[in-house]
């Protein structure tokens, strides 16, 4: 008894903020719920980021589907990236049921169905508004990254954007790129560049040519172009409640380096775009980032760089990371450092790398006077999870193995004739479903192309025009050429008569001498 008095003090004092915050649920020890120890997450530290962990099935999806309906309750607008289509649920309330409500009763936190705003978006815009971004916005790096392009290709790709910036030529989509690949190759801007940007070869040139078509054979380029999504369009709110943003990509699914390296871009738009705001009562937004591993298997140096600085930078705008995936592993260690509050749910010991894996994951929680870290995360059961937050005053809390409290909304998707009605009614339909086809660089290159053969097409026929001069300044016509004979003839026998004469006079001397 004594030992869990001292639990639930120690949890009381760690998990209850002053401020507002966000309920996960209740303390286990020894297999039994104490609902006076809660477990609690001030809203003023989700701008430090955090991650949700844990195997497939062991409730993963809905930890974070209660998270987002009480940060939505509190006025949090949130992003969430929705794998399976499973998510818009969301929309409409729960259904109740004698196990919920037991659950619910257990926990001290009583039931109630409740549905909140959503938003629903689509990269392929076929299940849900269109979510683009420019090729321009999107970056090199990033585009290298879904282009599987290595680091002298990624370098050239930057050299390429850097020209267009320099230029004030705009990449919208891939369109412009190819055009610009071409011109600075094999047209006039290759000698224009050699000496500030280097030359491209035609190798390298070809190869991302390559890669732009077959990425846009798969149907998927259509992400690049306008009208470009715009973040402010993030942070609506309804009725007081935050806006639920959901990127349906179940049509894409089988292309994760596109939709997870398209998230970063979002964030990295976010970065440059929101003004500093230091630290909030609440986040302006919470960015939920599923599938996290995807986003950093086999990726580059200078795309895990990038990753870094935008979750290191980012909560000074006031935006909240969480990562979702199934161990800690899968995150690298300079970003995984960064994330504050870990919910992290079972994990299985199936093999030696699930050992090497669980050992790794127990050295990352703060050690426990109450658990046996590494015996409670492969015994935790569905909806059950150990749990680590930053308190108001930015210390890590207790650790906790939490008996969660069930979302409110339904757990599954909407039916399609409700789905589509709203995506149909959002504002969002008519602002991008619509395409925007403004001069960009394509345009600007073609009126250069043009101008440029026009430009050597007068040139060669001045040169024309010279020659045909020069030859018909040495031509002569039948009158000059009669002339000039005339004149030569007259010449000689002019000359002949003067020697004649001249003969005639040294004779006619000699005689008189005689």
């Amino acid at each position: 008894m004594g030992n869990q008095t001292t639990f639930i003090e120690k949890v009381t004092a760690s998990y209850n903020p002053k401020g507002a915050f966000i309920f996960l649920g209740a303390g286990l020890l020894n297999g039994e719920i104490l609902a006076q120890a809660k477990v609690n997450l001030p809203l003023k530290m989700m701008n430090r980021h955090g991650l949700i962990a844990g195997a497939t099935g062991t409730g993963k999806t809905r930890t974070l589907q209660l998270i987002a309906e009480q940060l939505s309750d509190a006025g949090v607008p949130v992003f969430l990236l929705d794998v399976k289509g499973d998510l818009s649920g969301l929309h409409q309330p729960g259904e109740s049921n004698p196990a919920l409500v037991e659950r619910g009763n257990a926990l001290q936190w009583p039931f109630e169905p409740s549905g909140f705003p959503v938003e629903l978006f689509s990269l392929s815009g076929k299940i849900g508004n269109p979510m683009r971004l420019t090729v321009e916005d999107f970056g090199p790096v990033m585009l290298g990254r879904i282009l599987d392009l290595n680091d002298t290709q990624t370098g050239v790709l930057a050299a390429v954007f850097k020209y267009a910036e320099d230029n004030q030529l705009p990449l919208v989509d891939f369109a412009d790129l190819k055009k610009l690949l071409g011109y600075l190759t094999d047209g006039p801007g290759a000698e224009e560049i050699k000496d500030t940007y280097g030359r491209i070869s035609g190798s390298t040139s070809g190869t991302i040519l390559r890669k732009l078509v077959a990425l846009e054979q798969q149907d998927v380029s259509d992400i690049f172009g306008e009208k470009e999504f715009e973040i402010d369009d993030l942070f609506g709110r309804v009725d007081g409640k935050g806006v639920i943003s959901l990127l349906n990509i179940s049509d894409i699914q089988d292309q994760p380096i596109l939709f997870s390296t398209f998230l970063l871009s979002l964030l990295s738009q976010l970065f440059k775009n929101l003004p500093e705001v230091g630290d909030l009562d609440k986040p302006k937004l919470v960015f939920f980032f599923e599938e996290a591993h995807l986003l950093f298997k086999d990726a580059p140096k200078a795309f895990l760089t990038q990753v870094e600085q935008i979750v290191r930078l980012i909560r000074s705008k006031g935006v909240g990371v969480f990562f979702c995936t199934q161990s800690p592993t899968d995150i690298p260690e300079s970003v995984l450092g960064q994330l504050g509050n870990r919910v992290q749910h079972a994990l299985r010991a199936f093999t030696p790398n699930d050992a090497e894996a669980l050992r790794k994951t127990v050295k990352t929680y703060p050690r426990s006077d109450f658990y046996e870290i590494d015996q409670v995360l492969t015994t935790l059961g569905i909806g059950q999870a150990l749990i680590t937050v930053l308190n108001d005053k930015g210390i890590p809390t207790e650790v906790v193995a939490t008996h969660l409290i069930p979302p409110r909304a339904v757990m599954g998707p909407l039916d399609e004739q409700t789905y589509d009605q709203l995506v149909g009614a959002s504002p969002m339909y008519d602002k991008y479903h619509q395409t925007v086809d403004r001069r960009s660089a394509s345009e600007i290159l073609e009126e250069k192309l043009q101008a440029h053969v026009a430009a050597e097409a007068r040139t060669a026929e001045a040169k024309e025009e010279a020659k045909s001069r020069s030859r018909k300044s040495t031509r002569q016509t039948p009158l000059e050429a009669a002339q000039k004979a005339a004149t030569t003839t007259l010449a000689r026998e002019a000359t002949k008569l003067l020697a004649r004469i001249a003969n005639g006079l040294v004779t006619a001397m000699f005689r008189r001498k005689r």
